[in-house]
């Protein structure tokens, strides 16, 4: 990887992962997003994020 996360990022991660959560809990009690619904704004959310912590678990690795 070209660029490490470290340590430092921690923040970073927490933040963005509060973020994911936020969007998570606006988005199905008050949007009523639900997966598998067949929508795609939810879904293309629920990937990113899949990513992201991909992305993450394989650089502190």
């Amino acid at each position: 990887m070209a660029r490490s996360l470290g340590r430092n990022s921690s923040p970073l991660v927490t933040a963005i992962g509060l973020a994911v959560a936020l969007v998570a809990i606006v988005g199905t009690q008050v949007l009523g997003w639900e997966w598998g619904s067949g929508q795609l704004l939810p879904t293309i959310i629920g990937v990113a994020a899949a990513v992201v912590a991909v992305f993450v678990f394989l650089d502190r690795t």
